[in-house]
């Protein structure tokens, strides 16, 4: 199935990337250094991306992915929240993360910001046992019925 435009990741020219990827290791130096400033220029920096990065983010990132990684993490939408995202829709989501699709970051970004499950990507990396071996479509059921409680 092929998804809309909306659903799909957003491309960034080069120029963007290459902005991004100066200003996150100027603070990831600012971090290591115990720079004062770190903090303010941390959250400036989620104010403009839409993240919520923490100073470790910054500070360790090179043990967990690499640079151009996280500049294109950043570069997209935090929480890509559609609207009227259709089941099928979702599926298809999740069908590409199992698949190991090079953009599974993202749609599990997607995925997250358009289902009220807390656990998804415990649902898709981690099943429970009644979910191993699990469908998209199975998956994205279990995500789907998932009820807030009201405290």
């Amino acid at each position: 199935m092929d998804l809309r435009a909306e659903l799909m990741p957003p491309s960034v020219g080069r120029q963007g990337l290459d902005e991004l990827s100066s200003e996150i290791a100027w603070i990831a130096d600012l971090v290591l250094r115990g720079a004062e400033n770190a903090g303010e220029e941390i959250r400036a920096f989620n104010e403009r991306t839409g993240h919520d990065y923490v100073a470790l983010d910054f500070a360790e990132y090179e043990g967990n992915r690499d640079l151009a990684e996280f500049v294109l993490e950043a570069a997209r939408p935090g929480r890509p929240r559609i609207v009227d995202v259709t089941t099928d829709e979702l599926t298809e989501i999740v069908r590409r993360m199992l698949a190991g699709d090079p953009e599974s970051d993202y749609y599990l970004r997607l995925f997250a910001a358009n289902v009220t499950h807390p656990g998804v990507s415990d649902l898709i990396f981690h099943p429970p046992a009644e979910l191993r071996g699990a469908s998209a479509e199975q998956i994205v059921d279990e995500a789907l019925k998932y009820r807030p409680i009201a405290l």
